[in-house]
């Protein structure tokens, strides 16, 4: 099996840009402000630059309702500062992708409004979406919405429904019409014209809906099925997405990855084989899925946080199961998730650091595409002064705490605002951090969402100054992946016998040329543990300042390097 494609070797470093930079100072991110922090970003070492949704939007939904797919919101700027975007990120050699957004558009887009003209067969626009006829005067089925509520919205002029597995004002477009497929492609193309470099695809294995839409099943107390047990990966996913590769992908030297919830490892591997017929990678969930709160919207709140054996045991599984035949994408954090340093590690002053170095270095060092999220590089941690759901902006906990707490009473105030102090997609999309002074450098407004208040102490300033900060660790690690081939094609093992071990998690990669050991401690003790290394080695990295070798200390991490002296694993 070869390694050569450009995206193999690549680290993606993920902008969300309400929050990243202010340029005008209205409170709000924009792509000005991202021009202006390229250099920071190219000074870290990545490649590429996923940039969350900048198109015309009515913003429910933190850009993901798209208004118009051709236009840049005017709230981010231009198309032409789009542009120069582009020609300034290409000429230090970054790349850019965008987030495609098509499973829905917005309730505002051009197409819903020409589909609720009226249901004619004359109307083209009407079979852009998924419109169903009353069952028994009620909803078509029992499906409820990823936000809370119901899945169907009811259009009394035209006497149907139409279909939303998200809000109300993000209608779900039907991808079994050829007309949408083809207009999804025109768009796609007219992009690429523009020089992007690939898209991130949003719920892209939730475009195929089942024939006939079947109810869901309900959880206990709940009112509506859960769709996404029906909806993902449904019947026709696989050949839309080979016709999009067809007629667009195929045709651009591209980076293509897939948000594929409810996916499982031999579902994946059809959406990102090697084979490049479909997309380059995938986002799966299952090691960010551990917080034991499923029924949160019931008010079961167990307080259960990720265990080592549970991570692990999810990321050995994906990377055995990709090898030499898939390619996945490596991540901690993104716009959805809480921030990594808080869930998966520990944001305690003593250990912040220390952890969060543990995290990257993991993570880094396993097959596949690293994603860096923003402010990941710096420790920035989930935000504790959120303390009344009126400081929060994410329609998702909003609805969350309003239908749970104000109107099934299934939960206090207090428990709801701890689960989303943890929870919340808000955490990750609290502004960048860049300096200790007002609104941390921010923008000189107040910001659109609230800044962490430990921005006087992670701040990107503090960070460019301590040659010792997370930052340089985060840069450091890509260094070693542009020029370590093992880190791209070698074979990954776990170390014998540490399946069960409650502290430390120990894999190998290792190719005809180098072996490297990886000995990461995800807790705050320190453990003695015996690793037979051959006599010659060297540490490669680490986030002690020396090595104790068997002893090895809280959060710590260490990667050895040595020839393959003897066949590991036969």
């Amino acid at each position: 099996m070869t390694y050569d494609k450009w995206w193999q070797k690549a680290v993606v470093y993920q902008i969300y840009p309400k929050s990243f930079q202010d340029s005008n100072n209205d409170g709000v991110g924009d792509i000005q402000g991202i021009i202006n922090r390229l250099p920071y970003i190219k000074a870290l070492g990545v490649d590429v630059i996923w940039l969350n949704p900048i198109y015309q939007t009515p913003d429910i939904d933190g850009g993901y309702d798209i208004s118009d797919y051709q236009s840049i919101n005017p709230q981010l700027g231009t198309m032409s500062d789009f542009e120069s975007l582009i020609s300034e990120a290409h000429h230090l050699d970054v790349k850019i992708i965008m987030d495609l957004v098509v499973n829905h558009t917005s309730s505002q887009h051009e197409w819903f409004q020409k589909s609720m003209v009226s249901k004619s067969a004359t109307n083209k626009y009407r079979d852009y979406y998924v419109w169903r006829d009353p069952v028994n005067g009620h909803e078509p089925n029992n499906w409820g919405s990823f936000f809370s509520g119901p899945a169907w919205t009811y259009d009394e002029p035209t006497g149907q429904y139409y279909l939303h597995l998200f809000t109300k004002e993000q209608p779900d477009l039907n991808w079994d019409n050829p007309d949408v497929r083809e207009s999804i492609f025109a768009m796609m193309n007219w992009w690429a014209d523009k020089g992007i470099d690939g898209f991130r695809m949003d719920v892209i294995s939730l475009i195929s809906k089942p024939k006939n839409l079947p109810d869901a099943p309900v959880e206990e107390n709940d009112t509506y099925g859960n769709p996404g047990v029906v909806v993902s990966n449904g019947p026709h996913v696989h050949q839309y997405i080979q016709e999009m590769n067809q007629k667009v992908l195929s045709k651009h030297h591209w980076m293509t990855v897939g948000e594929t919830t409810g996916v499982t490892t031999d579902e994946a591997k059809r959406y990102a084989s090697l084979d490049g017929h479909e997309l380059n990678m995938l986002f799966q969930f299952e090691h960010v899925g551990y917080d034991g709160n499923s029924n949160a919207a019931l008010g079961q709140f167990s307080g259960y946080k990720p265990t080592l054996h549970d991570i692990r045991k999810s990321l050995v599984k994906w990377q055995k199961a990709f090898a030499g035949s898939a390619w996945t994408s490596l991540y901690w954090s993104n716009h959805d998730q809480p921030r990594a340093v808080s869930w998966f590690g520990n944001k305690a002053p003593e250990f912040r650091d220390l952890s969060a170095k543990m995290l990257a270095a993991l993570l880094h060092f396993m097959q596949g595409t690293p994603y860096i999220y923003q402010g990941e590089e710096l420790g920035m941690t989930n935000n504790d002064n959120f303390q009344d759901i009126s400081q929060y902006r994410d329609v998702e906990a909003i609805n969350l705490y309003r239908t749970t707490v104000l109107e099934k009473g299934l939960a206090t105030s207090n428990d709801m605002l701890d689960y989303l102090r943890v929870h919340s997609r808000d955490n990750a999309r609290t502004p960048m951090q860049w300096g200790n002074q007002l609104y941390a450098g921010f923008s000189a407004h107040k910001p659109w969402l609230e800044v962490n208040p430990n921005y006087k102490t992670i701040n990107a300033e503090a960070a460019l100054e301590n040659q010792n900060s997370i930052f340089y660790f985060y840069q450091q690690l890509i260094a070693l992946r542009h020029k370590l081939p093992v880190i791209t094609n070698g074979r990954f093992d776990l170390v014998a016998n540490n399946e069960t071990d409650d502290h430390i998690f120990a894999y190998t990669r290792q190719n005809s040329d180098m072996v490297l050991l990886i000995i990461a401690n995800f807790t705050d003790k320190t453990v003695n543990r015996h690793f037979d290394l051959p006599k010659h080695y060297k540490c490669l990295i680490q986030n002690y300042h020396d090595d104790l070798l068997d002893a090895i200390r809280p959060y710590e991490v260490k990667v050895y390097q040595y020839a393959p002296e003897r066949l590991m694993f036969p």
